[in-house]
């Protein structure tokens, strides 16, 4: 008999558990994005999710490359750019999409289970009940299925659930596999996660299960010299199917943009980001760099540039970044030991750093139910991991992938969405250990299930360690405050004031906290300043009360310019109240500033020009006019002041 099948369960009795656990966990995921749909927060208005929606639908309008290397991973903006030339811009449709493949994640930690729990335990014994399997799957399945951090990131506009969902159905492949060709199904395995890791690169960290597979399975039967070729061929088909689906990104990257970048150049910034004197483990950013994804590229091409002393192109910008954080770890050596220390800490740790903040969003919108967190899960596949691991060495394969994940993150930062992909090995190995403690009891094996209580304590200790750095529990409110204020702006724009008013009430006691932790930060400052001066715009306020919040506003900006001077939306921002008050010279000054950070941003371009025309500087104007039209040219607004300017009336003011 095979020792992976389960005699008590027909193929029919099995599809059915496995069709049960998709459909709950879908309904689940279906509610939550049918609720997030009723959210002011559904379409992405910051952070990553804007970062991909933004690109995507520039390749949906036709602008599909901009000849350079691809600065952050291609492939999701892509999916999403087919998506939206499909059915038209629709979050909705991504997040169906999403919670499909989510519900497809419950499944497989059903099926691997099933493989890993059906084998003979370490004594050769068949003692393993046949309900064991199933039992620990479907523990494993419905967790998933209450997981908070799941429910979130398989709604929202980031790759997070596609990267889960392939990292899981490879090492599902690597459990059942028992018997292979030198080429199948190693060719098509490696094409798909060639495609995968050009939405999330840490997809290729599930090779090595796939290379301990090809050892155990190809040719198996005959001696390992006369194995040994097919072996190797079987390992180069899947590193060429690594090629043949990561292809796209670096044809485009070496033919197009001719870099020598095989995914994404971003890479060398996320390095250093994570390994330099400042990091934290978390993604703190260093000075100079802003906290957005779209900031974060700019800014890390512009100080690279600028370190340089000339233009570079994107693989130079990386190997830049790359060499800056190589050179702190050879010079900082024990000091970057006791970073990897922190890192490894905050991988386990039960704080939840969603630097996207997503999840308290959805939360403070009621859109996400009461869940699971992963400290708990954290606590219980630690606890779990040794009395697992010795009553089913097969579960060597789940704690493996757990392992590697965590691999995959130690040379950057640790955030929930990051970690997310090790919480289904994690979730298998805590329903595996659960099911062990309640046989032990059953057993009246007294003394092991005592080791087990006395290691969920332990695990439960290490978790729980508390963070001290301030910095940290001021994130989840700033990105509150900063959608709250987006949110009010929105209402006010449908004239739906009091719901307005409201949302800049949430705004500003979400702000306000977050100023409360960190008083010394340009962002929060900012944040500050854009809310009074929504507070200024609100229709029922008399003009005295106006003057206030904007001169407030101003404040606010200030603050930000005295700890970052080049910060960019403050720069912008009071260009724009010096337009207002037609101080033109002034307006001009924060302008050019903010083009020392921006000089591709076309919207600083076009307001220049028309502070210069304003100003009875003509030529100035046509030529800033000129420069955001050449980066902008289908901008109408811009094409309206150019035609303006090349007026007759306006021509011999300009000689």
């Amino acid at each position: 008999m095979n020792p992976s099948s389960t005699p008590s369960q027909s193929p029919q009795n099995r599809l059915s558990v496995g069709i049960w656990l998709f459909l709950l966990t879908f309904a689940v995921r279906l509610v939550i994005l049918i609720r997030f749909s009723d959210s002011l927060n559904f379409l992405p208005e910051g952070d990553d999710m804007k970062f991909y929606t933004d690109w995507a639908l520039r390749i949906a309008h036709g602008q599909w490359t901009d000849h350079q290397a691809f600065y952050g991973l291609p492939g999701y903006a892509y999916c999403l750019a087919l998506i939206f030339t499909i059915g038209g811009f629709n979050p909705f449709s991504v997040g169906l999409i999403q919670a499909l493949l989510d519900a497809g994640i419950a499944v497989l930690l059903w099926q691997i289970s099933r493989e890993v729990f059906s084998a003979l335990n370490r004594d050769g014994k068949s003692d393993v009940s046949p309900r064991t399997p199933d039992f620990i799957g479907i523990g494993a399945a419905l967790a998933w299925t209450f997981f908070t951090p799941a429910q979130a990131f398989s709604v929202v506009m980031m790759p997070t659930v596609w990267q889960v969902f392939a990292y899981y159905l490879c090492l599902w492949y690597a459990v059942k596999t028992r018997a292979a060709s030198w080429w199948k199904p190693w060719l098509f395995l490696g094409i798909f996660c060639g495609f995968i890791a050009m939405l999330v690169a840490t997809i290729l960290f599930a090779v090595p299960l796939l290379i301990v597979a090809i050892f155990r399975s190809v040719d198996i039967g005959r001696p390992f010299k006369v194995r040994l070729p097919k072996i190797g061929a079987a390992v180069a088909m899947l590193v060429a199917g690594l090629f043949i689906g990561a292809s796209p990104a670096w044809i485009h990257n070496y033919f197009i943009a001719h870099e020598p970048v095989m995914l994404s150049a971003h890479s060398g910034i996320n390095f250093w980001i994570g390994n330099n004197p400042v990091a934290t483990g978390y993604p703190k950013m260093p000075p100079g760099i802003r906290a957005t994804q779209e900031g974060l590229l700019k800014d890390s091409i512009t100080l690279a540039e600028t370190a340089a002393g000339r233009k570079l192109t994107r693989s130079e910008v990386s190997k830049y970044w790359s060499t800056q954080a190589k050179a702190y770890i050879s010079t900082h050596f024990h000091a970057w030991l006791k970073l990897m220390g922190a890192k490894f800490a905050n991988f386990w740790n039960a704080y939840q750093y969603d630097d996207l903040s997503i999840i308290k969003l959805l939360r403070d919108d009621g859109v996400l139910p009461p869940g699971l967190k992963f400290g708990i899960i954290a606590a219980l596949g630690l606890a779990a991991l040794i009395p697992t691991l010795w009553r089913f060495p097969r579960a060597g394969w789940v704690a493996a992938a757990v392992l590697l994940h965590l691999c995959a993150l130690m040379p950057v930062f640790i955030t929930e969405r990051y970690r997310i992909a090790a919480v289904p090995g994690l979730m298998i190995l805590g329903a595996a250990g659960l099911w062990i403690f309640w046989q032990d009891l059953v057993s009246g094996h007294w003394l092991q299930a005592g080791i087990y209580v006395a290691l969920c304590a332990g695990a439960g200790w290490f978790v729980s360690i508390p963070r001290h750095e301030i910095g940290l529990w001021s994130l989840d409110y700033y990105k509150a405050g900063i959608r709250a204020t987006t949110a009010a702006q929105i209402e006010q724009g449908r004239g739906h004031f009091p719901e307005a008013a409201g949302a800049l009430d949430r705004a500003q006691r979400n702000l306000e906290t977050a100023y409360a932790y960190v008083s010394n930060n340009a962002d929060i400052d900012f944040a500050l300043g854009n809310l009074w001066l929504a507070r200024a715009d609100q229709p029922s306020n008399d003009e005295r009360t106006k003057i206030a919040d904007r001169t407030r506003a101003k404040s606010f900006y200030r603050l930000a310019l005295q700890i970052s001077p080049l910060h960019t939306g403050t720069l912008n921002n009071l260009g724009v109240l010096a337009m207002e008050e037609k101080r033109w010279s002034v307006a001009a000054t924060f302008f050019k500033t903010a083009l020392q950070t921006e000089p591709d941003d076309a919207k600083i371009h076009y307001l220049l020009a028309r502070v210069y025309a304003e100003d009875n500087h003509l030529d100035a104007a046509r030529a800033e006019i000129e420069t955001a039209l050449r980066l902008r040219p289908n901008q109408k607004q811009f094409q309206e002041l150019r035609d303006k300017l090349n007026t007759p009336a306006l021509k011999p003011a300009a000689q």
